[in-house]
């Protein structure tokens, strides 16, 4: 099923999380640091910039590298954001019709840049925030993200809707094949079932919440979750991994390498106009 390949792939990335790599050794805050300032950077160019997004992917994609998460796991993650972010600017072409670049005897409109522009950018950030999962674990980055500030409620929150959508998951995943069991092989749910499933799921999640709490407090839960293991210190390391990944971002949002690099070529690689 679906949800099971799903649920698949979100425990490879915790599984992927407990490599041993130089990457994984890294205090968990230097990696979503250089990841803030990897999605600020990006996110603030231009909505017609769409060649100057090409060398943000240097940084997802080295990470990736270096911290052995297969690419095809990446991309098969990231692809299932594209149906909402096609639903977001598909119309942008429609309504934003002023030509901004012209390639040979085609006029290419500021829609279409935008569009070009919001696929590209989702795609860097899914793809980023996937790897960054990946090479520290979802606790870490609570611990990172607590350590530089979140509130704590926030961060509790945030930790009980990773811990427990597996448990909500796997709930739906009985039911669904619990269903299968009684109905004659591959007829799908007709959409009073879809109804009556869901009732049964929110109904069930609601108890399970209720046990959940008591056998918390009871093991003197005090709004706080624990720490699995103790973070690493931010060394000399961490500090060269930050300095160099923003030296470099910084490089790639001041200068338009690929404007540059294709005047080099001989103008085989035109810029977008802003």
């Amino acid at each position: 099923m679906g949800i099971d390949n799903a649920l698949h792939d979100i425990r490879c990335l915790d599984d992927l999380a407990a490599q041993d790599t130089p990457l994984h050794r890294l205090d968990a805050r230097a990696k979503v640091l250089a990841t803030l300032f990897f999605l600020v950077s990006m996110l603030s160019l231009g909505r017609y910039e769409v060649s100057r997004l090409l060398p943000f992917a240097a940084f997802p994609l080295l990470m990736a590298v270096q911290g052995g998460v297969p690419l095809g796991l990446l991309l098969r993650r990231a692809a299932l954001a594209l149906p909402f972010v096609l639903f977001v600017g598909i119309f942008n072409p429609l309504l934003d019709r002023s030509v901004h670049l012209t390639l040979g005897t085609v006029a290419v409109s500021g829609g279409m840049l935008s569009f070009a522009s919001i696929i590209l950018r989702s795609l860097l950030a899914v793809t980023t925030g996937l790897v960054l999962v990946a090479v520290t674990g979802f606790d870490q980055i609570c611990r990172a993200l607590g350590l530089l500030g979140m509130p704590t409620a926030l961060l509790v929150q945030l930790q009980f809707l990773y811990r427990y959508l597996f448990v909500l998951a796997d709930e739906a995943v009985r039911m669904l094949h619990a269903r299968a069991q009684r109905c004659a092989p591959g007829t799908r749910p007709s959409l009073r079932e879809y109804r009556s499933l869901l009732g049964s799921l929110l109904l069930r999640t609601l108890d399970r919440a209720g046990r959940i709490h008591q056998a918390m407090l009871c093991r003197g839960f005090n709004g706080q979750m624990p720490e699995l293991r103790a973070g690493t210190p931010f060394g000399p390391a961490e500090w060269r991994f930050c300095l160099l990944w923003g030296l470099f971002l910084v490089a790639v949002r001041i200068l338009d390498l690929p404007m540059y690099l294709g005047g080099k070529a001989g103008g085989l690689m035109p810029g977008v106009l802003p």
